[in-house]
């Protein structure tokens, strides 16, 4: 069974995203309320609705302990997405190496809530069908990401 599971840790009636942190003390700074509906509405625009998500920050040693465990990889990432999407719902956990989100903040130049909305809507972009294999794919995936950012703004101003 994978780390985190959404549905087994968000017990309720209707679908919801969840925030956690796992081997960190990171606690989210943004309105999570905002997050959410923001979410709610990247999945919308491709024909999806939120069903349960987990988003877990954690560390590089933790997310990379995972990656090993999980998907037989032995590297850092920012992101790893485990999907138990079904039909147009989309589910699943979404976790972040909040270490790598900050270091790449630097190597990138962009503030690190930036950077980490970027990924956030990254990991719901794997959850709803994208992928960045190729380059082709990481070119539709980056487009995506920017239509996403683009909307986050008039969500954040209603926090």
């Amino acid at each position: 069974m994978y780390p985190f599971k959404a549905a087994k840790i968000a017990t309720k009636i209707n679908s919801m995203i969840v925030y956690c942190s796992e081997d960190c003390s990171y606690d989210y700074k943004g309105s999570k309320r905002a997050t959410s509906s923001w979410l709610s509405a990247v999945a919308s625009s491709y024909g999806k609705r939120i069903g349960d998500i987990s988003i877990v920050f954690c560390s590089d040693k933790y997310l990379l302990s995972v990656n090993k465990q999980f998907l037989k990889h032995d590297f850092y990432t920012d992101v790893i997405t485990f999907d138990y999407c079904e039909g147009q719902i989309v589910s699943g956990d979404i976790m972040i190496s909040v270490d790598t989100v900050l270091a790449n903040s630097v190597t990138y130049g962009s503030e690190f809530p930036d950077e980490m909305h970027r990924v956030i809507v990254h990991g719901l972009l794997h959850l709803i069908g994208f992928d960045d294999i190729t380059e082709e794919q990481q070119k539709d995936m980056k487009e995506a990401e920017n239509r996403s950012l683009a909307l986050f703004p008039s969500f954040a101003s209603k926090s």
